[in-house]
C-alpha cells in the first residue's frame, strides 16, 4: 500500500493534511493545538509509511510501535475522538491526492479505525505499554 499510494512523500502530504484537519476540527483541535514535537508530522509519517509497507524508519529512529501507544496511552479520547480522528484521515487521503482506488481507500479507512481502536486499549489514566510490540503491517487485506 506504501508505494501503491506514492511513497514517501505521499505520506508526508498524508500526515501534513491529517494534521491541518485535526486543528481545524473542533473536538479534536485542542489535543493538536498544545505545542506538539516539531517533528510531529515527519513522525506520523514515517510511522504510517512503515505500517502501510514502507522502510523501517520509524522502528529505527523513533522505537517502534510501543513508543508510539506510549506517546498516546492514558489520553482517555473516547468514541466520538477516535471517529472524527478517521474522518479526517479519510478527508486527508483526499487532501493529499492520494490515488482514488476505492479498495485502496477501504483498506486506508479500516487501518485508522483498527488503529484508533488500538491507541484505544491505553487509553486509560495509567495504563502501561507493554515493550518491544511489534510493528503492525497493514496490507490490501488488512493486518498481515
Amino acid at each position: 500500500m506504501f508505494e501503491f499510494a506514492g511513497g514517501e512523500q505521499a505520506l508526508l502530504d498524508l500526515a501534513q493534511a491529517h494534521h491541518q484537519r485535526c486543528l481545524q476540527d473542533p473536538v479534536l483541535s485542542h489535543a493538536f493545538s498544545h505545542p506538539l514535537d516539531p517533528e510531529h508530522v515527519r513522525q506520523l509519517a514515517t510511522y504510517w509509511a512503515e505500517v502501510l509497507g514502507g522502510p523501517p524508519l520509524y522502528s529505527q529512529l523513533y522505537g517502534g510501535h510501543s513508543r508510539m501507544l506510549r506517546v498516546h496511552a492514558g489520553q482517555g479520547a473516547g468514541m466520538e475522538f477516535n471517529q472524527r480522528f478517521v474522518l479526517c484521515f479519510v478527508g486527508a487521503a483526499d487532501d493529499a491526492c492520494l490515488p482514488d482506488d476505492p479498495d485502496f481507500r477501504l483498506g486506508l479507512r479500516r487501518y485508522m479505525e483498527w488503529a484508533t481502536s488500538e491507541v484505544e486499549l491505553y487509553a486509560a489514566p495509567n495504563s502501561e505499554v507493554p515493550e518491544d510490540l511489534a510493528m503492525p503491517h497493514w496490507g490490501w487485506h488488512g493486518l498481515e
